[in-house]
């Protein structure tokens, strides 16, 4: 199965690619096809709410992305922290996939998750966690966390000059989570589609669906 990295970061090889690439990691470790997408360099423009897609009339990077999400099997976006926030890069890539919703819910069933970097302890990456995983929600995906034993809203680090987000030994953990959550999670469902029904064996051994 794939799962599809996406670094909302405009700062290229930065710390949130860094931790997004040891999720990755673990997801390619459990034999899982990975690919990272950098978002830093190129041409997205915001959504001018034209209300024509889909298909999106839009020509810019986001056309050769869109098949990449649609082909994914679960997709972990990782982003820096802006004033409590998502990047505006990172905020107009999510607003743009509103054509996939359109698109009879295009990404629903896929699982999703987040990992977010912030320069400070309390630098406000839960909320742009909540962000992310609010536009996962919206279109109807199967959102995950980082796991037990630590299980919060995903991949948490500090660190505001690249490499820095590495040496932040709590945060590694809850990235190194988020793969194998993620990986579980793509175990649990393999053989069967996202989106449905998992198969629950009854009292006399018949499978029920719930």
């Amino acid at each position: 199965m794939k799962v599809l990295g996406v670094c909302g970061s405009p700062r290229k090889n930065g710390n949130a690619a860094g931790m997004l690439k040891l999720a990755l990691k673990e997801c390619a470790a459990a034999g899982h096809e990975t690919e990272l997408v950098e978002l830093a360099g190129k041409r997205i423009n915001y959504c001018g709410g034209c209300s024509a897609c889909p298909p999106c009339n839009v020509k810019d990077a986001m056309q050769a992305i869109y098949p990449k999400l649609e082909g994914a099997d679960a997709v972990i976006i990782a982003s820096p922290t802006y004033f409590a926030g998502p990047p505006g890069l990172l905020k107009s890539f999510m607003d743009r996939t509103l054509t996939l919703r359109r698109k009879n819910f295009a990404l629903k069933g896929k699982i999703g998750a987040v990992i977010v970097v912030g320069a400070s302890r309390n630098g406000g990456q839960e909320n742009v966690c909540r962000d992310i995983l609010n536009w996962m929600l919206i279109h109807d995906m199967t959102v995950v966390g980082d796991g037990s034993p630590t299980a919060h809203f995903g991949g948490i680090c500090v660190g505001r000059n690249p490499g820095e987000a590495e040496k932040d030994e709590a945060g590694v953990k809850t990235v190194v989570g988020v793969g194998k959550r993620v990986a579980q999670e793509l175990a649990a469902r393999s053989g069967r589609r996202a989106g449905e029904g998992v198969v629950w064996p009854a009292a006399k051994g018949e499978g029920r669906k719930r």
